[in-house]
């Protein structure tokens, strides 16, 4: 369920609330669920969503542990044309700092924004990966090291317990 966003960019919308019941009964039944970041409200009408607020919102409905968003770049990098300078890790209280600096900035900004809010939500950590990288995925949950920028809510060196 959703409704306009006020901007002036035609039927895009925010997200009011998260029915995850067929994301449930598609899991429940063995399926994968695709999901179309297209929406209605309650009088049907349609709107664009954007996907990884989606994602996020999705993410913290269900209670995820961690929510990954692929996209074309290493991750958050000191200097977003130099792949060398990525960084690993973010604690969620570093963002607001990362932005004055200008590391976060043009089109990660509502990337970062959905990784912070999916953590305030509850996820326990949020990666942003280059989905071009073979296997980047699978280099992601399966090594140490990983293959992008892990964002996480950080208590005393800990992570957070999920309530």
């Amino acid at each position: 369920k959703l409704g306009p966003n006020g901007e002036d960019l035609g039927f895009v919308g925010d997200i009011v609330k998260v029915n995850e019941q067929p994301i449930l009964d598609a899991l429940n039944n063995g399926y994968i669920p695709v999901i179309a970041t297209v929406a209605t409200d309650e009088f049907g009408q349609s709107y664009n969503v954007n996907a990884d607020t989606a994602a996020a919102r999705i993410a913290a409905q269900l209670r995820a542990e961690n929510l990954i968003l692929m996209t074309d770049i290493a991750g958050l990098l000191r200097d977003k044309d130099d792949p060398s300078t990525l960084i690993p890790f973010v604690n969620v209280s570093e963002v607001p700092f990362l932005k004055r600096k200008g590391i976060i900035s043009g089109g990660m900004i509502p990337k970062v924004e959905c990784c912070t809010n999916a953590i305030r939500a509850g996820v326990r950590k949020v990666f942003i990966i280059d989905g071009r990288v073979p296997h980047a995925l699978l280099i992601e949950t399966l090594t140490d090291e990983g293959a992008g920028t892990m964002f996480k809510k950080e208590i005393e060196g800990n992570y957070v317990p999920k309530s």
